[in-house]
């Protein structure tokens, strides 16, 4: 690997983990916790993450239990979760709020493969920025005399590939992703 991408490299890794975490919280038809993970709630005068004031778990394939440390907040909680418009049924048991994965129909698998489609997208377009500036960097160092033409190609042919490499890992998350969803 040459010098120039191997500079780059992590930040081609950083955007295939965040697709990743990304699509983590398109809902299937299966419990995920994951679809909490950008839920804020207001508890003792300030913003928390949900999983920062309580504990989330999978009771079972179609619903997810979020138990708060104080019970006090749970009221809070429930009003989050409405707020975040996920799909969700929402429970409040008191000691513990309940949410309820309902199937999804036909129309909403569509529609979450689509954003599942625009998320990666976005991450292609991080990819190809990033391949932009391996291939400037390549291209003023030729224009400053440090390296060759021929080094020149043979580093913008290593770089295409390894673009090449990390949009078809994406294709693969995504295809995977897109399978789960599409179960019924």
């Amino acid at each position: 690997m040459n010098n120039f991408l191997s500079a780059h490299t992590a930040d081609f890794d950083n955007t295939v983990d965040f697709f990743k975490r990304d699509i983590a919280a398109l809902r299937t038809g299966r419990a995920n916790p994951a679809v909490l993970d950008n839920i804020q709630v207001e508890a003792y005068g300030v913003m928390n993450p949900l999983n920062a004031i309580a504990n989330i778990s999978v009771a079972d394939a179609r619903s997810i239990a979020v138990s708060p440390w104080d019970k006090g907040v749970s009221k809070a909680i429930e009003k989050a979760i409405i707020e975040a418009d996920l799909g969700l049924g929402v429970i409040n048991e008191g000691d513990k709020v309940r949410l309820t994965v309902p199937a999804l129909t036909e129309e909403n698998r569509r529609e979450t493969v689509k954003k599942l489609n625009e998320k990666m997208e976005k991450a292609r377009i991080i990819i190809r920025q990033n391949r932009e500036e391996v291939k400037n960097a390549i291209e003023r160092a030729m224009a400053d005399k440090e390296i060759s033409e021929d080094e020149r190609f043979r580093g913008i042919k290593e770089l295409d590939d390894f673009v090449t490499k990390k949009n078809e890992e994406l294709k693969e998350i995504r295809d995977k992703k897109e399978k789960d969803v599409m179960e019924i």
